[in-house]
């Protein structure tokens, strides 16, 4: 068991992960203060003008899908890349590209 653990600690690509995960995690906080700038935006525009606006719905729609993207990434439901390493979302999300991970009732229950 012992050396399973040293093993693991060896992985060079659970560290590579690591690396990915904590240039991830400062991109989820840039994307946080972007969607935070819309949403107050939009609001100030629906409340003065009684409207939308359409680029707006959309950039809030890419940014929700790409930080999705990056939840996906940091708690290893997927090993697919979000932007800058993959395409930029549009739209809705869609099934991730890379490794999906569905959790089974022994993965829930810690088996």
């Amino acid at each position: 068991m012992d050396g399973e653990i040293k093993q693991n600690l060896r992985e060079r690509k659970t560290w590579l992960r690591g690396l990915y995960m904590l240039l991830f995690a400062v991109f989820y906080s840039v994307a946080e203060v972007v969607i935070t700038a819309v949403v107050v935006f939009q609001f100030l525009l629906a409340l003065f003008t009684g409207r939308t606006n359409q680029r707006l719905l959309k950039l809030g729609q890419s940014l929700s899908t790409y930080v999705y993207q990056i939840i996906l990434f940091l708690t290893f439901n997927t090993d697919h890349h979000p932007y800058p390493f993959g395409a930029w979302p549009k739209g809705a999300p869609a099934v991730s590209a890379g490794r999906s991970r569905a959790v089974t009732a022994g993965e829930a229950e810690g088996e």
